[in-house]
């Protein structure tokens, strides 16, 4: 398979996969509202929905202008890659209706420790991390790859994650009192 026609399957793949995503979070979304959700962060979502539609046009669009090539990185990349959907859909899996792209807590729930979530405070964001560095640099996209994979971190470690802090902490707060 040329790595042009993979290129644009890869493409088609995540995009399928996100819209899949997308519509599992509006529907946990509401189930979650309609138990008295209170969203934390909603200015920054945004930002992530724009950073991920530029990774997904970036990487695609750098091979091209590149002339794509399949980066003799591959066999690593493609280990990074499979990892991350493993790793994300088991973080999905694992908080079921909880799942959302969005930073909503019921009030009273307490943090779910299944699945990843054992180990890691955020697996799904490793597993994004990873899917951002290792789709692009299969295709030889190193651009797209340093400037979102900085981009996303900045998003998260500045911004999602501080505000991730403060909505299990008031959730705490609501289930004790």
């Amino acid at each position: 398979m040329s790595a042009s026609i993979l290129a644009v399957l890869t493409f088609v793949a995540i995009a399928i996969q996100r819209m899949v995503e997308l519509r599992i979070a509006r529907r946990n979304e509401a189930a979650a509202r309609s138990r008295g959700a209170r969203e934390f962060g909603a200015r920054h979502y945004p930002a992530f929905f724009v950073l991920h539609t530029a990774w997904l046009l970036g990487w695609l669009l750098e091979a091209f202008v590149r002339g794509p090539a399949i980066d003799s990185a591959w066999p690593a990349m493609a280990v990074g890659l499979v990892t991350a959907q493993l790793l994300r859909y088991w973080a999905i899996v694992s908080l079921g209706g909880r799942w959302n792209t969005r930073v909503l807590v019921v009030p009273g729930d307490a943090p779910l420790r299944l699945g990843p979530y054992r180990w890691l405070a955020h697996p799904n964001y490793l597993a994004v991390v990873t899917e951002l560095a290792c789709v692009p640099l299969l295709f030889g996209a190193w651009i797209t790859a340093l400037v979102c994979g900085v981009a996303n971190l900045v998003l998260l470690v500045g911004i999602r994650i501080p505000i991730e802090r403060r909505a299990l902490r008031w959730a705490t707060e609501t289930r004790d009192s």
